[in-house]
């Protein structure tokens, strides 16, 4: 009965160790520590099209929706739309922070075209059009 119950504390204290290295490793909870801190965190599962990936940056919360398509010799993410989660948040970004946010996107996805949605998209097409 004692071998028994030891095992069982045993046990209990590798699923606890198992827990604690599962939440400390989370990117989820990564993301959520970045965004409180306005710091800069990309959320994505590249290997999974169909799953949005998120970007934390100086407080601000974005979602980018990825779009399957063909380039010339496979199937690629292709299209991208990028969206923030509260407006009132842009307050202070500026036009080369967005152009980083692109960089920063166009490393996983190279042969993605991003699109903004508004009002992101106005501030970056007065930049094109200049």
């Amino acid at each position: 009965m004692a071998l028994l119950l030891r095992i069982i504390i045993i046990l209990v204290i590798i699923y606890l160790f198992y827990k604690a290295f599962r939440y400390l490793t989370d990117p989820k909870r990564k993301l959520d520590e970045a965004h409180e801190k306005g710091q800069y965190y990309f959320y994505d599962d590249v290997k999974n099209v169909r799953k949005n990936f998120f970007i934390t940056y100086k407080g601000a919360m974005f979602e980018g929706e990825k779009y399957l398509g063909t380039t010339d010799d496979a199937f690629e993410v292709v299209s991208i739309f990028v969206w923030v989660h509260d407006p009132a948040k842009l307050q202070g970004l500026t036009k080369e922070d967005f152009k980083f946010l692109e960089k920063e996107i166009l490393m996983n996805y190279p042969k993605a075209k991003i699109n903004w949605k508004n009002p992101i998209e106005q501030l970056m097409k007065e930049d094109k059009e200049k």
